[in-house]
């Protein structure tokens, strides 16, 4: 090719004078901007895995765990809940997504350097387990304030009135069932030898089945498991009333659908009772399927809620969540029915789902002429994905919307709400946050699904062995790419790497002396000065101590993490 263009040059040069030059830019550009690549060679994908790992575990891992993001410079990170040396994550985007990138590279390599990453990881998480069994969102290692939490290592495990705060254990967000299910894998994988880990992991299964009420339900959050005799098993029913302003009530304690909670939990317990052969932790998980059979709300409206109480009537969680039949987490408790029924062949996980997809099918929203910010959003570039609400109104079915609001917050201080967050029919100006709207379009692949398991053994649809990612049950399969297919996004992945082995990206991670921010729910006007500055709807006005700008380049764990796992599925291919 080079020849070829210095000839094909020299010639043009020769024959027309500069004004050949014209003829050959687009050739030029060619040649510069698109060079004939190489698939990476599998020594190329091993030695940037190396590299990237070697980076995360030994200069941006805190005590072991990680933050959401970090600084370019490593300087400081910071998550949902924490910033600082002193903490890490728990929550998925954090410390498990993390760890699991070690076993999946360990699984793809055989390099026993990435279990050891990831045994390393699981005794972080070791020492921030609660005495009630599982993990909150983050972990505390300054002696100081490491007093104010129940970690089991510190022990002995106190009465939690004598912790500041009433600290417990989560389930919000995938968080306890996340490491869960890491730390199950991670001990399998060392042969159960490690007397930390293995301890820690049956005593989070088995402090989670006393944590599961009579009912199969699971909290969204608990510090002290809960009194069977305060919680009848009851069927769902409608509510003779409920009000229609958040009562502002403790909703720790519902039985929680919201964000998959109890997907994630029983999905956690059927891969445990594989990894331990143990039936406890099965029949935890059919006991969490038998909730959801008795959480089905009766006609008209054959779907789930968000929430219960104990009395089993959808109830308030925050302030943006009412009591409502849910068209986002029905979908999600359909998966976990299907997931059920693979692995325990029972047909009654599927008795529920006809009558959920034919009321989910109608409660699609109709098209609109003029659709607002949200519902363009939700329908994607095309503007035709089936579009559902997040809250349907108990028995009209009325989709219901959560009016926005303007958040001041300011550090050392409260966050303040100054108006919005109210109920409406309306979803011209509603909360962005926060989902109110979500896709239906996984309803025609989950009713493919139903159907091909009705007919199907249920030997013939059991899941395989080895169960990848933190929410399997979500997971439909698919193939991997083929090697030509992954080789440009590895290729990429590979060059992006810098000196240290580090994946950076444009984005902000903010800055710890941050003094104030202010989300605007409206158009509004900032004056610095006699300077007059617009501020947008849904801009985010933030105000810094000093004179540096807030850094511009961060590191991010999902980003390593999907990195990784892009260049493992591409080491597979080579391999078949």
């Amino acid at each position: 090719m080079k020849n070829l263009f210095s000839r094909t040059l020299s010639r043009s040069v020769t024959n027309t004078g500069l004004g050949g030059w014209k003829l050959l830019l687009p050739l030029l550009t060619l040649a510069t901007l698109a060079p004939a690549q190489d698939a990476p060679r599998r020594e190329d994908v091993l030695q940037a895995l190396r590299k990237a790992t070697g980076f995360f575990r030994d200069t941006v891992a805190t005590h072991g765990g990680y933050h959401f993001a970090y600084a370019e410079d490593v300087s400081y990170g910071r998550s949902e809940q924490k910033e600082g040396p002193t903490t890490f994550e728990v929550q998925r985007e954090g410390t498990p997504v993390v760890g699991m990138a070690y076993l999946e590279t360990y699984a793809a390599t055989g390099d026993r350097y990435y279990l050891e990453a990831a045994r390393a990881t699981a005794l972080a998480l070791v020492a921030g387990q609660h005495c009630s069994g599982g993990w909150d969102y983050f972990i505390e290692f300054d002696p100081a304030e490491r007093k104010k939490y129940p970690y089991r290592v510190d022990g002995p495990c106190r009465d939690l009135t004598e912790y500041p705060g009433n600290p417990v254990t989560s389930l919000d967000d995938n968080q306890t069932q996340a490491v869960m299910r890491f730390m199950a894998r991670v001990d399998k994988a060392l042969e159960f030898k490690d007397a930390k880990i293995h301890e820690a992991t049956r005593y989070a299964f088995d402090s989670l089945i006393k944590a599961q009420y009579p009912n199969g339900a699971w909290p969204q959050r608990f510090g002290r498991y809960p009194d069977p005799a305060k919680h009848p098993v009851k069927q769902a029913s409608y509510p003779q009333s409920w009000p229609w302003k958040w009562p502002g009530s403790n909703y720790q304690s519902h039985y929680t659908f919201n964000d998959n909670s109890i997907s994630d939990m029983i999905d956690a317990y059927l891969e445990a009772a594989r990894i331990y052969n143990e039936p406890r932790y099965l029949a935890a998980a059919e006991k969490g399927g038998a909730f959801m059979l008795l959480a089905q709300m009766p006609e008209p409206q054959p779907a789930w809620a968000q929430q219960y109480d104990a009395a089993m009537h959808p109830a308030w969680a925050r302030i943006f969540e009412p009591p409502a039949v849910t068209g986002g987490e029905s979908q999600g408790i359909m998966r976990t029915l299907m997931v059920l029924y693979r692995e325990t062949g029972n047909r009654k996980y599927l008795e529920p789902l006809p009558r959920a997809l034919a009321y989910l099918k109608r409660s699609a929203l109709p098209p609109v002429a003029n659709p607002s910010e949200i519902r363009r959003r939700t329908m994607g570039r095309g503007g035709n994905r089936t579009v559902l609400a997040r809250f349907y109104e108990l028995q009209t079915n009325k989709p219901l919307y959560v009016t926005k609001g303007t958040r001041v917050s300011v550090k050392g201080g409260s966050s303040s709400l100054l108006n919005g967050y109210e109920l409406t029919y309306d979803d011209s100006s509603v909360i962005t946050h926060y989902g109110v709207l979500t896709s239906g379009e996984e309803l025609p692949a989950i009713e493919a699904e139903y159907q091909l398991l009705a007919k199907a053994a249920p030997a013939s649809v059991r899941r395989p062995d080895d169960l990848h990612g933190l929410s399997p049950w979500s997971e439909r399969p698919r193939a991997t790419p083929a090697a030509k297919a992954l080789a440009p996004r590895v290729a990429e992945a590979i060059a992006s790497l810098d000196a240290r082995g580090a994946w950076t990206e444009e984005g902000n991670i903010g800055k710890s002396d941050r003094i104030i921010q202010v989300f605007a729910a409206r158009e509004m006007v900032l004056q610095i000065g006699k300077q007059i500055i617009p501020v947008n709807e849904n801009d985010m006005i933030e105000l810094f101590q000093g004179k540096e700008t807030p850094r511009q380049r961060v590191i991010r764990s999902q980003t390593f993490a999907r990195n990784v796992d892009l260049l493992c599925d591409y080491l597979r291919t080579l391999k078949e």
